[in-house]
């Protein structure tokens, strides 16, 4: 279907449409309409801003960036007004910010909810775009940006039956609210950083919780413990401080990053920092606040494993389940972070169920079947199955750039971008958190990039050009700078969803850029000071 055969107009609805009113959508409206005068027009199927907060409610859910950078930096007085009494912030508190924050910078008026976007495709002949919605209207605007959320596209494992199921049944990433717990018997499918914070929080509530586990995980503390109003206040007395430290750091944390060798100190020192670690806590401060080899370096991250295996032999107390829960192979997922989880096994009314050995087979009215023959009889199944990351939004929109061309066709051999925030062939259109950008916290990341669309914007307006887009050789540097810096990386040699391993059928493709926040931004800087070499700038045809 062409979305523009009826509309001959070449003035646009808007400056620009944003998809999406997350962390990076509310920016983008922001930078756009408040500090470049645009005229802007937000669409998000939510009722309410949010995006992965607003429908990720479950029990447990946490984010693992300390509570002072899990926000924006981009203005000074926001950030001297934020209060916060916890050293890691929740899912209600984050939901309370990003409402806190659209109301201060009057962002609903520039936002119509409950409207998803179901198609974009871009006009040649305009150059424009022409967005449909599910409420039945079209509308133009000159530049896209979507700000779809790097874990959106919710993922269900083809289980045959699931539809028979009588009970409840739902999945993390769409959780209602007020759900009833007490009593029942409840399955949660899947064991990564959602199914560890669900399975910690349901334990106490439930009458059995039967943890349903493909992959044991190598998690540490979470460490959230109160923070006084002292601390709060020298927090905000340093942010300027904090800030350039996580613009310059590798992952974007609050934390020190390491800079010595797993093998440069002796084994009491190594263990003695390990255990500092995990008294701390954070999942990226172990991995990379301990030692800047254990991501790198096959040796040091088993001397890493090993630690993490010692504590969970020394938490679960009955061993079968302790040897269950006890990863073998490298420690190079995404780092994860707990609030008890190993302790839960020890809990009579949790039990777990070792998928690798007996895999679920179906599921029936009444619960799980496994390959054993065991029913698991269930009132309620919870998916904590996690997404098709990063790109599995842009897949599932009916979104086509030049000659209509669709993104679900130009990414069929693996999701490309060019630092997150273009692809070839779709001018105008610029991704947050899309394909090859920052492995790191999100929210300075999304800072970078929308400040770096926000620029290509301005230069595009101030120079009057019809349409902007980066090269396909430009993008393939780039793809190949990101596979070079993850040659190194022990994350290429496990299957996660970092590499779209979860997803059956995805092909295996690298979708981050591995070299760091303070890179990336140098990265960025560089593009912006020489003009963006790589790029095409298409000036408007003049007329007579």
């Amino acid at each position: 279907m062409n979305l523009s055969a009826k509309l001959p107009n070449a003035t646009p609805d808007f400056d620009a449409i944003v998809i999406g009113a997350g962390f990076a959508g509310l920016y983008a409206l922001r930078k756009l309409r408040d500090e470049q005068g645009l005229n802007v027009q937000l669409f998000d199927k939510a009722s309410g801003v949010g995006g992965t907060w607003y429908w990720n409610r479950y029990p447990g859910a946490l984010s693992d960036s300390e509570t002072q950078v899990y926000c924006y930096s981009f203005d000074k007085d926001l950030l001297q007004e934020r209060d916060f009494d916890s050293s890691y912030v929740n899912q209600p508190n984050i939901l309370a910010y990003l409402n806190h924050v659209a109301d201060r910078f009057d962002l609903r008026r520039s936002i119509q909810f409950n409207t998803g976007v179901t198609a974009s495709h871009f006009d040649e002949a305009r150059n424009l775009w022409v967005v449909n919605t599910d409420q039945g209207t079209t509308h133009t605007a000159r530049f896209l940006v979507t700000a779809l959320g790097l874990l959106s596209t919710i993922n269900y494992p083809n289980i045959p039956g699931r539809e028979s199921f009588k009970g409840e049944l739902y999945h993390t990433g769409r959780y209602p609210q007020d759900v009833s717990y007490a009593g029942k018997r409840v399955g949660v499918i899947g064991t990564g950083s959602t199914g560890l914070q669900l399975n910690t929080a349901l334990a106490p509530q439930v009458g059995h919780l039967t943890v349903f586990q493909r992959s044991p995980q190598y998690s540490v503390p979470v460490g959230n413990r109160p923070v006084s109003k002292e601390r709060v206040a020298e927090i905000k007395k340093n942010y300027d401080q904090i800030w350039e430290h996580v613009f310059s750091s590798m992952t974007g944390f609050a934390f020190t990053e390491s800079k010595i060798g797993t093998f440069s100190v002796s084994p009491e020192e190594r263990e003695a920092i390990y255990e500092r670690a995990w008294q701390q806590g954070g999942g990226f401060n172990y991995m990379f606040g301990t030692f800047n080899d254990i991501a790198v370096d096959a040796d040091a991250n088993e001397e890493a494993c090993k630690f993490i295996r010692r504590k969970i032999a020394e938490t679960v107390k009955d061993p079968e389940t302790a040897r269950k829960l006890t990863p073998t192979d490298l420690y190079a997922r995404r780092p994860l972070c707990d609030s008890g989880y190993y302790e839960i096994f020890n809990r009579s009314n949790v039990s777990l169920v070792d998928c690798k050995a007996t895999p679920i087979t179906e599921i029936r009215p009444n619960g799980i079947v496994t390959a054993d023959g065991t029913l698991h009889e269930l009132d309620m199944i919870i998916f904590a199955t996690g997404f098709d990351a990063v790109d599995g939004n842009y897949k599932v929109m009916d979104l086509r750039g030049r000659n209509g061309e669709t993104m679900k066709d130009h990414w069929q051999d693996g999701a490309t971008g060019f630092m997150g925030t273009m692809t070839a062939g779709f001018p105008n259109m610029f991704m947050v958190l899309g394909p090859h950008g920052p492995f790191s916290n999100l929210p300075p990341a999304i800072e970078m990039q929308v400040d770096m669309i926000g620029d290509i914007v301005a230069k595009a307006t101030r120079d009057n050009l019809a349409a902007v887009e980066v090269s396909a050789e430009a993008e393939a540097g780039w793809v190949a700078h990101c596979d070079e810096l993850s040659t190194g990386s022990l994350f290429s040699q496990v299957e996660s969803w970092i590499f779209g391993a979860n997803i059956p059928g995805k092909k295996r493709t690298l979708v981050f850029y591995f070299g760091g926040v303070g890179q990336y931004r140098q990265e960025a800087a560089k593009l912006i000071t020489n003009g963006y070499p790589g790029f095409v700038m298409t000036k408007p045809v003049a007329t007579a």
